[in-house]
């Protein structure tokens, strides 16, 4: 059976004592929401995760991620950090192809295929992200541009190596824009990336999946994507830097 998660994306907000606040104020609202078979991961910048998996550790059902990984083990990479770094603080997952790193570092499906392997030889789940942008929207090419996302990125996984792997699909042109994909819209891609994903793994894999909505999803739209028969929950962006905002959307499961 399939988790349902809300993860929260910090992106690069938050100093230091922000970022502990605001965590603190998370734990204590959702320490008895999140129940069952439901999880709230959030990712912060590295700066957070030792206090952040500190405050974790005690509350079921809550855990840390970074946004990022290097794909070597340890080196000369001024300015980097890696999967085992990471996971030494107490994180447990790791956003991966998110479309930020895709446009604006220009990381390609091949390297987050090596990124991945990273993650999971150091027991991180990757949360990983696909999705097409306005135009391969309007093109009709966005089905053959996820495909290959998920083909090239980590369908060089073994079956039991991807069941560690959580999927966000996030359409770009909903990302920051203040458009949000219809639930219909959502429903139809996730509903494709699990026939895609029963192809290569079989149904029982790829019904265990969680697929995460990531675009722009907010109090008010939560409950409509999330009821969506193959949405799981959601990566959220700027309403995870509001306790308030994030937990009606982790509270969204409870109703």
């Amino acid at each position: 059976m399939r988790k349902n998660i809300v993860a929260g994306n910090w992106k690069m907000n938050m100093d230091y004592e922000q970022g502990v606040s605001l965590f603190s104020e998370i734990v204590n609202m959702v320490k008895d929401e999140v129940r069952g078979n439901q999880e709230v991961v959030v990712c912060s910048p590295f700066i957070h995760l030792p206090a952040l998996a500190k405050l974790s550790a005690p509350v079921a059902n809550v855990a840390i991620g970074a946004q990022n990984i290097h794909q070597a083990e340890s080196g000369a990479f001024t300015g980097e950090i890696s999967a085992s770094q990471v996971k030494s603080t107490g994180a447990s997952y790791v956003i991966l192809g998110h479309s930020e790193r895709r446009a604006y570092f220009g990381e390609t499906d091949e390297l987050l295929a090596e990124k991945v392997d990273a993650a999971l030889k150091h027991y991180l789940k990757p949360i990983f992200c696909i999705g097409e942008t306005k135009e391969e929207r309007e093109s009709g090419s966005f089905f053959d541009i996820i495909k290959t996302q998920l083909s090239k990125g980590l369908f060089h996984l073994s079956p039991e190596a991807f069941k560690s792997v959580v999927l966000a699909y996030e359409p770009v042109w909903a990302i920051g824009t203040g458009l949000t994909a219809s639930p219909e819209q959502a429903q139809e891609v996730h509903a494709f990336i699990r026939k895609t994903i029963a192809e290569k793994y079989g149904e029982t894999i790829a019904d265990d999946t969680t697929i995460l909505y990531g675009g722009s999803a907010n109090p008010s739209n939560a409950q409509s994507l999330f009821s969506q028969p193959d949405i799981d929950g959601g990566l959220i962006g700027g309403a995870s830097l509001k306790s308030r905002d994030f937990l009606q959307i982790i509270s969204v499961f409870n109703a």
